[in-house]
């Protein structure tokens, strides 16, 4: 079911709106003006929060049209709580068909969750959700996801003192207690990284010398932006192949990987868009970018003429990055090819004056990753959980 569609059980029955109590009720979001107001919503949740950074309105809005490329294979409702007229909390209910068949796992997520620090609300939301996952045959609840794990996920549990760097989520602390208030328990955590490299760490050179010596084919060459379509569908290709095994994997489509270049590519920084090649044929990359959130937080949701001069004013004081996307295909992995593309980042990196990087997300049981990020120094200060619970 898309936005602005009637919310219709499977037997016919609405779902549209749930009278939860006299003054609380659950209402389907239909229309642009509704879309809108969803979108709004946490100006008035996160009101003083300095760590909050507002999302840019338009990709929002986006991202709820029938439009945006998850529809092709998935369906998003949103819902608004209100009390009386007032609106206090918003969550969206996702089905991601991909998702349930490439998982053989009948599953509904939950995302978009904002909600005043009330239990009833965050009830009376999640409850929607699991009413409507039950319409679609579903067995499990699950999230948060916005809307996938190829997007924003989890829940801020640990490292609140800082704001989120670019595409990671934030709440405030009381999101936990109303979420296990809900029935809802852990599933899985993704923590995030910081390091802090002053140098070039003499450990990692010294693997990488003898990754070199062992694969003397293996070349770093930085992303063709004069050729793009080409390098997305190779960078497409190795996303899917390294991460199939990986829990919570969907496949990417080329309209979605189409939706993510396109949001990313004003911001990429050509050095540091990394691939890696045996004998010309490419075996992993690596994606990092500014932590352009610190820009963000400025714009109030908005880039307008006097927002894109704030954008570019702004972006050249940049000192964090976020290393977001790195995969290795199958066949090479356990081969160090990953250090030596730790090490092309760090040393592109300092070289254009960044201090310190977030490596996020990663899973809480891929201790190959672990061990390798915390071997170059690297410590976990953010944990994000996902939650999830059955629908009976």
């Amino acid at each position: 079911m898309q936005p602005g569609r009637t919310g219709l059980s499977r037997d016919g029955t609405r779902v549209g709106e749930i009278k939860m109590t006299e003054t609380l009720t659950v209402d389907h979001v239909t229309g642009k003006q509704g879309v809108e107001e969803f979108v709004r919503l946490p100006w008035k949740i996160y009101e003083g929060d300095p760590y909050w950074v507002p999302p840019v309105i338009k990709e929002q809005v986006y991202m709820f049209s029938p439009r945006y490329p998850f529809f092709d294979h998935g369906e998003i409702d949103l819902f608004i709580a209100r009390k009386g007229s007032d609106p206090v909390g918003r969550v969206a209910g996702v089905l991601d068909r991909s998702y349930v068949e490439y998982a053989q796992e009948e599953a509904v997520f939950f995302g978009f969750f904002e909600c005043v620090d009330d239990t009833a609300v965050a009830q009376a939301l999640i409850d929607h959700v699991r009413e409507w996952g039950r319409t679609r045959g579903m067995k499990t609840i699950r999230g948060p996801f916005n809307p996938s794990t190829n997007d924003e996920c989890g829940l801020l549990v640990d490292g609140f003192n800082m704001a989120p760097v670019l595409m990671m989520p934030y709440n405030p602390p009381y999101y936990t207690d109303l979420i296990k208030a809900c029935g809802l328990a852990k599933c899985r955590d993704l923590y995030s990284y910081l390091i802090e490299p002053q140098a070039i760490p003499e450990k990692l050179e010294e693997l990488v010398d003898r990754i070199q010596k062992r694969l003397p084919d293996l070349t770093i060459r930085t992303v063709r932006l004069k050729e793009l379509d080409r390098e997305l569908q190779i960078l497409r290709d190795i996303y899917n192949n390294a991460w199939r095994d990986n829990w919570g994997f969907v496949p990417m489509t080329e309209k979605e990987i189409d939706f993510l270049a396109a949001r990313l590519k004003p911001l990429v920084v050509e050095d540091l868009v990394l691939f890696a090649e045996i004998k010309g044929e490419p075996v992993a990359f690596i994606a990092s970018f500014p932590d352009y959130n610190q820009v963000l937080k400025r714009l109030n949701g908005k880039i307008g003429l006097i927002g894109a001069l704030k954008f570019l004013y702004y972006s050249k004081k940049l000192k964090e990055l976020r290393i977001m996307l790195l995969g290795v295909k199958y066949g090479h992995h356990k081969q160090g090819i990953e250090a030596l593309l730790y090490l092309e980042t760090f040393r592109r990196g300092l070289a254009k004056g960044f201090e310190r990087g977030e490596m996020s997300w990663i899973l809480e049981d891929n201790m190959l990753m672990r061990r390798g990020i915390e071997t170059l120094g690297g410590k976990i200060y953010k944990t994000y959980r996902l939650y999830e619970g059955v629908i009976s």
